[in-house]
């Protein structure tokens, strides 16, 4: 009887600690689900932190790669407008130079009168007329030439301040990469900073590392900038780029004046008034006609190319050239004569032309050229701009630029006040078993850490916009999250100085990541 009594005493005390250490399970599950659901919270908080931190950066380069295309357009047009300009300063040349064709011709005209002196003595008296003529026409070419020498100072004006503004375009240029990158290397720059205070306070910024590939992916989209993953192309290649676009970009005045032309074959944009004098006032009977007029003017490299292809492969665009030339026939009492007449001018560092030599009393010298230095060293001249440079190669997206963001935060609290689950200042459990020593168990959250990567893209909207390659001439650039190569996140990782996590990911080749 009393054994059976001892049994059931026993019994009773084995449930009672079974069920403390159900009750201390049970506690410690709990603390534990706390603790996790907290550290998936914060996890997610954080990833999301670090996705908007790439996308953000991404959308900074994207604007920042458009900025360069208006710009490049306006530089280009500014180049354009040089052209127009030196097409107006031919045209107005030419005339100077037209008449003087008149004067060669009623020259000719009066000696071909004097040959018919005998019998007829009337052609003696013609011939002095024919002298009379030429020589009003002389005074004619003389009045013109001044008018134009007298607009020399105000044509290098513009030339000056178009090439001024140019330079200021790739300045503003300069110092908006110089801007982007800074802000891509640190994360904080261009409100960045904030954007980390808002979403994810106590975050850290982006890893030094991961910064600097940052900055080497954002300057290898620009051709002419350090870039550790290719190679720049010659200045005379980028100069020959910006130089194909400018000519491409003239108005149709300035690219082509052989036409309109009038039924006496005298261009209509130059002045009634002047046509007629040359035709009819001072010749006063007669036919006058004029032949083949033609006018250009383009980015060269010398005046001799004005007339070629644009796009020859040795264009480097060292001067803005145009010229105007034509015939002039006339016909006159019994005497006829033709005569071409000429009128070049070019802007250049050294070399400028201008003909006819009357219309002009200095060099032109107010246009340095295209892209005559170094990027990195004409932030404030030398006429650069933005070129693409493009990688050909599919696993560095053709050259668009790739935006990384690595940050971490301390997920734990330490606070019984403010996160009670965490149980304690360590929040971990320490636990003794007599000989068999001493265990713990960690049941807060440590560190996270948070990886993302958005990609900056070149598309053109329409049908086949796809189709149109990447280039710093259109701000057609937009920004999108995008997914890792194991490869690449191991890069990054590493870079980031997290070992553990590049080894990770470096074994998960054939997982997306």
């Amino acid at each position: 009887m009393s054994s059976k009594r001892v049994r059931r005493s026993r019994a009773r005390g084995q449930s009672l600690v079974l069920a403390c250490l159900s009750f201390l399970l049970l506690a410690l599950m709990t603390t534990l689900s706390f603790n996790l659901s907290h550290a998936l919270r914060e996890k997610m908080s954080l990833q999301q932190h670090s996705d908007t931190m790439a996308y953000s950066m991404a959308v900074l380069e994207a604007r920042s790669l458009n900025y360069y295309a208006v710009t490049n357009r306006s530089i280009a047009a500014s180049y354009a407008a040089m052209t127009t300009m030196h097409g107006y300063m031919a045209a107005a040349s030419v005339t100077g130079d037209m008449m003087s064709a008149g004067s060669t011709n009623f020259v000719m005209i009066a000696i071909l009168e004097l040959a018919q002196c005998y019998p007829k003595l009337t052609h003696c008296v013609h011939a002095a007329e024919a002298l009379k003529i030429s020589s009003e026409y002389s005074q004619k070419a003389n009045d013109y030439n001044k008018k134009v020498k007298n607009l020399e100072s105000d044509f290098n004006k513009i030339i000056k301040n178009l090439d001024k503004m140019a330079n200021s375009l790739h300045a503003s240029q300069a110092a908006v990469h110089r801007s982007t990158a800074n802000a891509v290397r640190d994360g904080q720059s261009a409100d960045l900073k904030k954007l980390t205070e808002y979403n994810a306070p106590g975050a850290s910024t982006v890893a030094t590392g991961v910064g600097s590939i940052n900055t080497d992916e954002f300057n290898c989209v620009v051709d002419g900038m350090n870039c550790q993953k290719a190679q720049s192309t010659s200045t005379q290649a980028r100069a020959r780029s910006m130089t194909e676009v400018a000519n491409a970009t003239r108005p149709s005045w300035a690219t082509d004046r052989g036409i309109p032309v009038l039924m006496n074959g005298i261009p209509s944009y130059l002045n009634n008034k002047f046509q007629k004098s040359l035709l009819k006032d001072i010749p006063s009977r007669g036919t006058h006609i004029g032949f083949d007029h033609k006018g250009t003017a383009k980015v060269v490299k010398q005046m001799g190319d004005v007339h070629g292809n644009g796009q020859y492969g040795g264009n480097t665009g060292d001067a803005v050239a145009a010229d105007e030339h034509g015939t002039l026939f006339q016909q006159w009492r019994d005497g006829a004569w033709i005569s071409s007449y000429d009128a070049k001018i070019s802007s250049r560092a050294s070399g400028s032309e201008h003909t006819p030599n009357g219309a002009h009393s200095g060099q032109h010298s107010e246009f340095k050229g295209v892209n005559t230095k170094d990027l990195a060293s004409c932030a404030t001249e030398g006429n650069c701009f933005m070129k693409f440079r493009g990688i050909d190669s599919k696993a560095e997206d053709w050259g668009q630029p790739r935006a990384y963001s690595y940050t971490t935060r301390q997920f734990f609290n330490g606070s019984y006040a403010k996160a009670p689950w965490e149980l304690n200042s360590s929040g971990t459990l320490k636990f003794g078993h007599g000989a068999q020593g001493t265990g713990s168990l960690r049941l807060a959250p440590g560190e996270g850490a948070a990886l993302s990567k958005a990609l900056v893209y070149y598309h053109r909207l329409g049908p086949n916009g796809w189709k149109e390659s990447p280039s710093l001439f259109n701000p057609y650039w937009r920004a999108k999250l995008h997914p890792f190569s194991a490869e690449e996140a191991s890069r990054v990782l590493s870079a980031a100085n997290n070992s553990d996590g590049s080894q990770i990911a470096s074994s998960a080749q054939d997982l997306p990541l």
